[in-house]
């Protein structure tokens, strides 16, 4: 039952009972090394963000490097609150921090854990490496955990990146992926010298997130409900994406599927000589919606062909169909290869997303 707590104005940083719960939970499965008062309640992370767009000028730092390929969305979000942005590529191994050294930034945006778009996994030695890199800049890393509850790989999930450096990572994760986005909740892992800057900044745009919502949040994780809601959702988004890689390695066999099983997209690496735009306009006309890799990367074409495939909201039986219709999308830049699936009239077709 709601009390005092929270129906009065919260505090700015988040309800105490949910910054409790969520520093227990964050070091008992990403082995997260904070404490409750470090810990704030945001509206999603893209509140977290602008926060952080807002704080990292005042400790002289006003460009962000940004990994490329990366979230164009975000890019556009930054530069628009003011910051500057880079990019920085990534290879196999995550971004490239002898590129990021080079730039002479001082704060970078990363995804270590399940890459967007790529899916990549960044190596134990490339997490070493950017960690020594902020050590010896004074450099801020801000981690974006967007989707870390789905892993379905057979070894562990990776710990987060702030366990190595506390003192010069922001982690940053949300109900929206585990929930739903309309929630618009979110928290950041705050380093020491942050925690009053980045509440002073808080406290001038609004009073707090919603007190109930938290308040719920907390019963969630406490109770176990919140592990026991994962575990039905990770099953059913694990048949999911095994459904999606038979589907490609069935109808796509020239296409790969790389990066890390988890998440809830996947990244189809494209063969040499594919038109990507034609393919994406292709696909939209048999009401498949897939994005091209071009779409997140700082200079389109520099990198090979590619689609970026969601499969989270769709039937096992959408996803093998929305496979076959991209099969046949790609036909049509070998005319002759296969039959061409039959062309469905408005009122049949099934308005499939992927992406």
């Amino acid at each position: 039952m709601a009390g005092t707590a929270e129906l009065d104005y919260p505090l700015v940083n988040g309800l105490p009972a949910l910054r409790e719960a969520l520093a227990g939970y964050l070091g008992r499965v990403r082995n997260a090394r904070t404490t409750p008062d470090r810990v704030m309640v945001t509206a999603g992370f893209a509140q977290g963000l602008s926060l952080l767009c807002e704080a990292l000028p005042l400790l002289g730092i006003r460009t962000l490097a940004l990994e490329d390929p990366g979230h164009s969305g975000q890019r556009r979000f930054i530069e628009q609150s003011g910051m500057h942005t880079v990019p920085i590529p990534v290879d196999a191994e995550g971004i490239d921090v002898d590129r990021l050294r080079e730039s002479g930034v001082r704060a970078v945006l990363v995804t270590p854990a399940h890459q967007f778009p790529t899916g990549i996994t960044m190596s134990p030695q490339r997490r070493r490496q950017l960690v020594d890199w902020a050590e010896q800049v004074d450099g801020l890393i801000i981690e974006d955990d967007y989707d870390g509850e789905f892993w379905f790989e057979p070894h562990p999930r990776p710990s987060a990146l702030q366990s190595l450096a506390p003192g010069h990572t922001v982690y940053a994760g949300t109900a929206s992926k585990t929930l739903v986005p309309g929630l618009r909740l979110g928290w950041l892992v705050i380093p020491d010298h942050l925690s009053h800057l980045l509440t002073r900044i808080r406290s001038r745009h609004d009073l707090g997130s919603d007190g109930i919502t938290q308040r719920a949040f907390a019963e969630l994780i406490n109770t176990g409900m919140l592990d026991r809601h994962l575990r039905r959702v990770r099953s059913r988004y694990r048949s999911r994406r095994e459904v999606l890689l038979q589907a490609v390695a069935q109808q796509l066999p020239q296409a790969k599927v790389i990066g890390s099983s988890a998440g809830l997209h996947a990244f189809l690496q494209l063969p040499a000589g594919v038109d990507e735009s034609a393919l994406v306009a292709a696909a939209l006309r048999r009401s498949v919606l897939v994005y091209g890799a071009q779409r997140y990367q700082f200079a389109p074409g520099v990198r090979p062909a590619g689609l970026v495939v969601g499969y989270s909201s769709l039937p096992l039986a959408g996803l093998s169909a929305a496979i076959f219709a991209v099969r046949d999308a790609l036909d049509e830049q070998a005319p002759g290869a296969r039959p061409a699936l039959r062309e469905l009239p408005v009122t049949e077709r099934t308005g499939v997303l992927l992406g």
